[in-house]
């Protein structure tokens, strides 16, 4: 894709009409003005959804639609009893509604917690708003990690480099100098400079872009996927089936209109899976709710059902295994040429940072050395990930240059190289500090450098760490490092905090281009060091082109593009606000140990609305069977939709609520519409059958009228539907089995008491009946629990070992 065209000055801004003023800004009335005619940087849909879309995404529906009609229906022809379906799904509704707005608030908060602010010189004063608060002509500061919030032109620039790969595709970073342009979208990698806006909100270059066509996809959710092939294929067979029915219960049963009417209803509306979507809808929502309480923003629900399928995940040493920021042990001179004395090396390192005005966590340690006097700071070129050195001239005292011993002074002595490697076996970060007498050219390394100290840097470990590595291992999630620094210092860090051994450390500069050779690499070795940002991204290319499912964490702007590339991207909330941007997870208190607390949220909801999914898909198709069997037949249907709405209450819809919300689960494995169906096909026949069987025998060998052989038809259901949910609770732990059972009470309830038989329409069979239906349910249950067992043991994985994932006890707070 190519670059934005560039922007034209247009008549009436603040760069047209004026010169200079960028030191001060505009003033409160400027910025007033420019507010009240609109030129804000408000992006239109930049939200999520609504209260409105909410409403509508649970209240407007295809299936809720069928039930309103039918609903309808019964209210004009029959008892209002057979209404009492239409109450369920209004009250299922309102709990749906609930769960996703609770949701809804509580993620709004932590998004606030998250937005990115501007930097904006107003009135001659540099402060921080509110991205949205950005008018056109304001005058923005841009500094490393940021993210580009709106167009502009550049006043000032010391050593900028952009990222523009979000808007071009180009990875290369862009030096950039005053009077070039800059777009929103665009992240700094390194320097820092000073933009005037010239397009904000919806005319920005990168809202132009996302109306396009957004770069980014969602998330991809089987869950949510499955789901629609489900109801596909449900709605393809439920409508020849529910035509059949009512065709045959109005011409072939011999029924009274109303008679046929209630019949219809009841066969029809049963038909339809109505929790399905709405559990699913839930169990994402209050599992976000979940993390929100952990401090976990989740930037898409989906996500968190991706990173439950995650079977390799890649970190950044820096931010994710050791706390941000580091410490400076030491400055130790290094006597390599004549006239360098012990200490300019200190002395030159205090001056770089005291100067550089966009620091960086070298830089930011490096401070607590005094500022000399006498070192003039001019030209510098800025850090950065891909260059992997900085450098600034200080007068006559020449060039200086910190980085990687490999990139700026690769031939050490052997003494000098020995010292390097024992910091390194210890963790620590060694740069080497060199100077030359030859000036900045660019962007180029200067020649003719002489090592003048070695500075010793610290990082302190991530005091979780360790357990949260440890989890993952016995989880079956293997674990990449990728750093930037020295291959024998990631490998010591990764050591201290139990990183699986794999092979040798690898430094990346020797890493093939080629991702199948990259990848075969990466199955030898876990640990690598010398890691350019693009060779992230690579290596989470290659991991998915072998079929890993991969995650990664950062807290860096040389993270973005890994983060992007991955199935689940998950940011610290210490790092920049670009990559933070696009981190589907952002961990707010850069807490790495909440991570299994992720995992273990995305297992639950993927195993809970597999059971959901089980119970709501057997009953379609037991209803379908019911519906083909009575329309080909001409029988009079078993039920009535009161009959039904006690079933599916009892064994689908209560019981289906509390397995959505149930804790634990087994890792997550592909093919969920295959396993649903493997279940629900054999226990949907065998109730269905069953049912129909029950139902004949009481009435033709039983003695039971018509009323009594429902009730029949209604309490083998009842039964049969309780088998199901045991099958679908295993394994049946304490409060599952209290589950069943307050289920199978309310079933002897409904039975037992008169007014509520009354209710219901359930007459009390003779004994010959109850008999028969017995000995068909008798019959029919081993089958059931043998075809329903079967499917569960091809499409199920035991629960791992150790820890439930959900609540790992060796955590804190568990």
């Amino acid at each position: 894709m190519s670059a934005p065209e560039p922007i034209a000055t247009r008549p009436g801004t603040a760069a047209a009409e004026r010169n200079g003023g960028a030191e001060d800004g505009l003033t409160a009335a400027e910025v007033a003005a420019r507010t009240a005619a609109g030129r804000v940087n408000a992006v239109t849909g930049a939200e999520g959804r609504t209260l409105g879309q909410i409403v509508r995404a649970n209240v407007l529906t295809r299936f809720n639609a069928i039930l309103g009609a039918l609903f309808v229906v019964v209210l004009v022809v029959g008892p209002i009893q057979d209404a009492l379906f239409g109450i369920v799904l209004a009250v299922n509704t309102a709990i749906g509604l609930f769960e996703e707005v609770r949701a809804k608030r509580l993620l709004d908060r932590l998004v606030v917690l998250n937005a990115p602010s501007a930097h904006a010189r107003r009135d001659g004063v540099l402060r921080d708003i509110a991205v949205d608060a950005v008018v056109v002509d304001d005058v923005l500061e841009v500094r490393a990690g940021d993210q580009v919030i709106a167009d502009g032109v550049l006043v000032e620039a010391g050593g900028l480099e952009l990222d523009e790969s979000l808007l071009s595709g180009e990875s290369l970073a862009v030096l950039k100098a005053a009077g070039d342009e800059v777009w929103s979208g665009s992240v700094v990698v390194a320097g820092g400079g000073t933009m005037r806006v010239t397009r904000v909100g919806d005319e920005a270059t990168a809202q132009r872009i996302q109306r396009e066509g957004r770069r980014f996809s969602l998330v991809r959710s089987e869950l949510v996927q499955g789901n629609n092939r489900l109801l596909q294929l449900v709605t393809w067979v439920m409508v020849p089936a529910g035509l059949l029915l009512v065709t045959s219960q109005a011409v072939r049963s011999g029924l009274s209109v109303n008679e046929a009417v209630r019949g219809s209803v009841a066969g029809v509306g049963a038909m339809v899976p109505e929790g399905l979507v709405l559990l699913t809808s839930i169990a994402f929502a209050v599992g976000a709710t979940r993390l929100a309480r952990r401090r976990v923003l989740v930037q898409e629900l989906a996500a968190i059902e991706g990173l439950a399928r995650v079977d390799v995940l890649c970190i950044d040493k820096t931010g994710t295994l050791t706390e941000p920021g580091m410490r400076l042990l030491a400055v130790e001179p290094l006597e390599l040429t004549q006239g360098t004395p012990d200490v300019a090396a200190a002395e030159a390192l205090g001056a770089m940072a005291a100067a550089d005005p966009a620091p960086n966590s070298t830089m930011l340690a490096a401070r607590v050395l005094p500022a000399p006097a006498g070192w003039a700071p001019g030209r510098s070129v800025p850090f950065s990930s891909a260059r992997k050195w900085s450098a600034m001239e200080l007068g006559h005292r020449g060039t200086w240059v910190l980085g990687a011993s490999e990139v700026v002074f690769p031939r050490l002595p052997t003494a000098v190289a020995a010292r390097m490697s024992a910091h390194a076996a210890a963790g620590r970060r060694v740069l080497v500090l060199a100077t030359t007498t030859t000036p900045l050219v660019g962007e180029d390394l200067p020649s003719g450098l002489a090592a003048s100290g070695l500075v010793v840097l610290e990082e302190r470990l991530r005091p979780e760490a360790a357990r949260t590595l440890d989890y993952l291992q016995r989880q079956g999630v293997a674990v990449k490092v990728l750093s930037g620094d020295s291959p024998a210092t990631v490998a010591a860090v990764a050591a201290r905090v139990g990183v699986p051994e794999s092979g040798d450390p690898v430094d990346a500069r020797t890493l093939p281009s080629d991702l199948d050779a990259l990848a075969t690499v990466l199955e030898r070795s876990s640990v690598f060091g010398r890691v350019q940002p693009h060779q992230k991204r690579d290596v989470v290319l290659a991991l998915q082109a072998r079929g890993h499912v991969v995650a990664m964490t950062g807290d860096g702007v040389n993270d973005i593009p890994a983060l992007k590339a991955a199935n689940i991207g998950m940011a610290m909330g210490s790092g920049s606000p670009a990559t933070r941007a696009v981190g589907r997870l952002v961990l707010l208190d850069s807490d790495f140990g909440v991570v299994p607390w992720i995992l273990g949220e995305g297992r639950r909801v993927i195993a809970n609305v597999q059971r959901v999914a089980n119970l709501f898909v057997t009953k379609t198709l037991y209803a379908i069977f019911l519906a083909l069997a009575i329309g080909l037949s001409g029988l009079s249907y078993p039920f009535y939709p009161r009959h039904l709405t006690v079933v599916s209450s009892l064994t689908i819809g209560i019981p289906g609520f509390f397995l959505a919300l149930a804790p634990g689960a087994p890792r997550a494995r592909p093919g969920y519409v295959s396993r649903v169906l493997r279940f629900a096909v054999p226990s949907g026949l065998v109730a269905g059958a069953a049912t129909l069987g029950g139902f004949l025998l009481a009435r033709d060998l039983g003695g039971a009228t018509m009323a009594q052989a429902r009730t029949v038809a209604t309490w083998s259901l009842l039964v049969l539907g309780l088998v199901v949910l045991v099958l679908v609770s295993s394994p049946l732990r304490p409060l599952r089995v209290l589950l069943v059972a307050a289920m199978a009470g309310g079933g002897a309830l409904v039975s037992a008491v008169p007014w509520s038989r009354q209710l219901f329409a359930l007459a009390v069979p003779p004994p010959a009946a109850i008999a028969w239906a017995a000995l068909v349910v008798v019959a029919a249950a081993p089958v059931l629990v043998a075809a329903a067992a079967a499917a569960l043991r091809l499409a199920t994985v035991s629960e791992p070992s150790g820890p439930a994932p959900h609540r790992p006890p060796s955590l804190p707070g568990a």
